[in-house]
């Protein structure tokens, strides 16, 4: 579904990937966890080519884009990866002056190009899919963290995407809130939706995760399952991690 062979990224003299290797299955919900400023987030953006790597290889499906020197990936390529790719992000990144339905229909109009009527009734649907069907002419302001990310989820599944990107999706929520987000995007893992989130959460992580990657310091350092890598882990790096209290 998802190969990644031999990716860098740098800013300046600044390298944030050092060669990432990585296979996700289709169907799958992989997990990345790791420090902060281990290049979790740089890999996912990589992901959407929000950045744009400076070496390696990206495929998504039938998809494949070589980095290099004398290979920039061309504006029609980008976007035919990103429609394979729907991102949630950690700030909701809604339209603030749009309504609910309106944010989820803009990107089924504008880039899909679909009719406003089969825009609107697919945004229904998805709404009814995260909960939150009555919400659809509010505006964001009139929400709360955790809905503004379940309407986020849903503007990410209009387009269809292969794979949903999350970046630490529930970290500027209440527990509360984000046990609301966390159980729609359990669903969507039971569902066999194939998903990377990039999370602080371990419970989430070691309860719907298929694989986990630890990343530190720009590399993967270790993979496996959730009872391989959280519970049987003889890593030291990794216990140190997994000893650190995230609640």
């Amino acid at each position: 579904m998802i190969s990644i062979k031999d990716l860098h990224k740098s800013f300046g003299n600044n390298e944030i990937l050092k060669g990432i290797d990585l296979k996700i299955k289709k169907g799958e919900t992989t997990i990345v966890i790791g420090p902060s400023g281990s290049g979790k987030t740089t890999l996912l953006r990589c992901l959407n080519l929000l950045e744009v790597p400076n070496k390696g290889t990206i495929s998504i499906g039938d998809n494949e884009l070589i980095f290099g020197e004398n290979k920039e990936p061309t504006d029609k390529e980008i976007l035919k990866l990103r429609r394979n790719t729907g991102m949630v992000f950690q700030g909701f990144h809604l339209f603030p002056h749009m309504t609910v339905i309106a944010n989820i229909m803009e990107g089924l109009t504008t880039v899909l190009k679909q009719p406003k009527k089969a825009a609107h009734d697919k945004a229904l649907n998805l709404l009814d899919k995260v909960g939150l069907l009555d919400k659809a002419d509010s505006y964001p302001h009139e929400l709360s963290g955790g809905q503004q990310q379940r309407v986020a989820i849903a503007r990410a599944m209009a387009i269809e995407p292969s794979v949903l990107l999350f970046d630490e999706p529930t970290s500027a929520l209440d527990p509360e809130l984000a046990a609301e987000v966390l159980k729609v995007m359990k669903g969507l893992s039971l569902e066999g939706m194939t998903m990377v989130v990039v999370t602080h959460n371990m419970n989430f992580a070691r309860d719907v995760g298929d694989n986990i990657i630890f990343m530190d310091n720009g590399i993967i350092l270790d993979n496996g399952t959730p009872e391989e890598l959280l519970t049987n882990t003889s890593n030291e790096r990794i216990k140190q991690f997994l000893s650190l209290d995230f609640n």
